[in-house]
C-alpha cells in the first residue's frame, strides 16, 4: 500500500500555522472545526459544565481513583448535585479521558518560542517528559486508568488520543516530514511513549528519574533502528509489535 500525502496537508504542515483539527468523537469530546490554528484560541474542548464538574474532579483521584465517587464529589464542589454526573454516560471514563484532552492541549503552552532553537529530537524529549510528569500528582491510580483504558467500549477513543498525542508532539517538536516518515514517526513515538507511560505507574525513584532514563533509552534506540532499517514495512512492524505488546499488558486480548 502506498503512502501519499495530499498537497493541502503538505503546504499546511510546512507553514506549521494551521494544522487538522482534532475531531472528538462521544459525547464528552465535542470540537467540530476542521483545521485550527495556533495564531487563535481554539474552542474548550467540553462545555463549561463539564469542565468544572471535571476539573474539580480530577482533585479527588488521588484519594478516591477514578471513579463515579471522584466525580460526586467533584460535582459538590462546584455546586452542582450529585445527579448531574447523569451528563457524563461514560462515567468514570469520563474523568480519565479529560486529563488526557487537556494535558494534551496543554503542551502547546510549553512550546518553545522562534528564539529558542533546539533540535526536533531534544524537543521530542523535552515534549515526551513534560507531558509523562503531568500524570506524577495522580500516578498511584493510573493504573486504574489504563484498565478503562483497555475496555473494548474506550479502546477507539484510547488509541486515537495516543495518537492525536504523538501527532502533537512531533508537531510542536517542529517535525515537517511529509513522506512515509510522517506515519513511522508517529507510530514509534505511541508505542514509546505508551511503554514509558506503563513503566511509570512502577518506578519509586526519586523524580521518577528511572523513568526518564527509560524514554532517553527508548527514543535512542528508535533513532538508531529507523537510521538503521531502510524498509518502511519493516519499520512500522515492529513498532507494531511493540504496540500489541503494550496493549496485551493493558488486559487487551489481541
Amino acid at each position: 500500500m502506498a503512502f501519499s500525502t495530499p498537497k493541502v496537508l503538505r503546504t499546511l504542515w510546512t507553514t506549521h500555522v494551521v494544522r487538522p483539527a482534532l475531531k472528538y468523537q462521544g459525547s464528552f469530546q465535542r470540537c467540530r472545526c476542521a483545521y485550527h490554528s495556533y495564531e487563535y484560541e481554539a474552542p474548550p474542548p467540553f462545555p463549561a459544565v463539564e469542565t468544572t464538574i471535571l476539573s474539580a474532579a480530577l482533585a479527588h483521584v488521588p484519594t478516591h481513583g477514578f471513579t463515579t465517587t471522584a466525580l460526586c464529589h467533584g460535582a459538590r464542589d462546584a455546586n452542582y448535585p450529585d445527579v448531574s454526573i447523569s451528563m457524563f454516560p461514560a462515567g468514570e471514563f469520563a474523568l480519565v479521558n479529560y486529563h488526557l484532552v487537556t494535558q494534551r492541549l496543554a503542551l502547546a503552552k510549553s512550546r518553545l518560542s522562534p528564539d529558542q532553537p533546539a533540535s526536533v529530537g531534544a524537543e521530542v524529549r523535552r515534549l515526551v517528559w513534560k507531558r509523562l510528569y503531568a500524570n506524577a500528582p495522580i500516578i498511584n491510580r493510573w493504573q486504574e486508568a489504563l484498565a478503562l483504558l483497555a475496555l473494548p467500549e474506550h479502546l477507539q477513543v484510547s488509541l486515537q488520543e495516543l495518537s492525536l498525542l504523538s501527532d502533537e508532539i512531533l508537531f510542536l517538536a517542529g517535525d515537517i516530514s511529509v513522506d512515509a516518515s510522517w506515519y513511522t514517526k508517529r507510530a514509534s513515538l505511541a508505542a514509546i511513549y505508551g511503554s514509558s507511560e506503563l513503566f511509570m505507574t512502577q518506578d519509586d525513584s526519586p523524580g521518577f528519574v528511572e523513568t526518564q532514563e527509560f524514554v532517553n533509552r527508548r527514543l535512542d534506540e528508535a533513532e538508531k533502528v529507523r537510521d538503521a532499517v531502510g524498509m518502511v514495512g519493516t519499520w512500522v512492524g515492529m513498532q507494531g509489535i511493540g504496540l500489541v505488546n503494550i496493549l496485551r499488558s493493558k488486559g487487551v486480548r489481541i
